[in-house]
Order: C-alpha cells, then structure tokens, then sequence
C-alpha cells in the first residue's frame, strides 16, 4: 500500500488525512484515513517546520497503517546537497523502512531542473524529491499519477480531505 498524505492546519488545531493507493495510475483511492491534531503548535522562527512530521506519525498509528511509500505535500530534501526537509525527518522517524516521495508546487534556490516534471504542457513543472527510491523512478511515477491538471487526482483528494473534515 502507498499513501498521499495532507495536512491542514486551521490556528492551533490541525487534521491529517491520507488517500491509499496500489496503481500510481489508479483514479481513486482504495480507502482513506482521517485523524485530528488536537494541539499544533506555532513554527519556530529561523528553524525548519517540523510540525507535519508528528502530525503523520500520529495517524500512522491511529489507524495501524504500514505503507511502502508515503507521498507528501512538502520536499524530502531542500537542496540539491541534500540537506535534510521534513520527508527526509519522516523517513528517518520511520526507521527508513518507508520510501518518501516530496511533491510541490514551487521550487526552492538549491533545486534544479533535475527535479521538475511536467504534467502538463502548460503548467509550470511540479518539484520532486525522494529518498528510499530513486529520484528517476519517483519522477516518472509522478508524471503517471492520474489526473488531467497538474497536481495529480489523489493529492487533491487527500488534500480535500483533510480540509473538509469536521
């Protein structure tokens, strides 16, 4: 099993949700996980923010879930020397049993091209990073994620999800 994974925080209080997935190119997924972040506290200035790290911990555990690869919302990496971004603290939490594929939207001043893929022709690229499965590999399944627009459909889903729920 592999799961896209988001975070929503809404002032003090945040929710995680996950959409689970067999096929990268599977339009649905094959069952979702909620949970509630009672107490998220406030960044620390200057410091890298690690709040999502307990936050997916927490749901991992809730609902006993043991997957080969967790996509998030966020860099695994945040340059192209590897200095360490949540995913790589996530994959590290996990004993690095769990590959950890980053997706976003923007790109940070030490990432290159290296780590752009196009999903649409139009659109700007979105940004990957990975550990536990190699760069190439986690860039090509990306682009095979099912969806028309740029951010794959079940990125969006996990992303509605954790939004929504009340």
């Amino acid at each position: 099993m592999k799961l896209v994974v988001a975070l929503h925080v809404d002032g003090t209080q945040a929710n995680v949700a996950a959409a689970a997935f067999d096929a990268w190119d599977s339009p649905e997924a094959t069952k979702t996980y909620f949970s509630r972040i009672a107490e998220f506290g406030k960044p620390v200035r200057g410091a890298l923010d690690l709040r999502e790290l307990p936050c997916v911990l927490q749901l991992l555990g809730e609902h006993k879930l043991e997957p080969e690869l967790i996509v998030i919302d966020g860099f695994v990496h945040l340059d192209a020397d590897d200095t360490p971004g949540v995913g790589q603290h996530l994959f590290e939490a996990l004993g690095g049993k769990v590959a950890i594929v980053g997706l976003s939207k923007k790109s940070l001043p030490g990432l290159s091209a290296q780590f752009e893929v196009m999903r649409e022709e139009e659109s700007p690229p979105l940004i990957v990073t990975s550990v536990g499965i190699d760069i190439g590999a986690a860039k090509v399944r990306v682009r095979s994620m099912h969806g028309r627009k740029r951010v794959p459909t079940l990125v969006k889903l996990a992303a509605r999800l954790a939004k929504n729920k009340d």
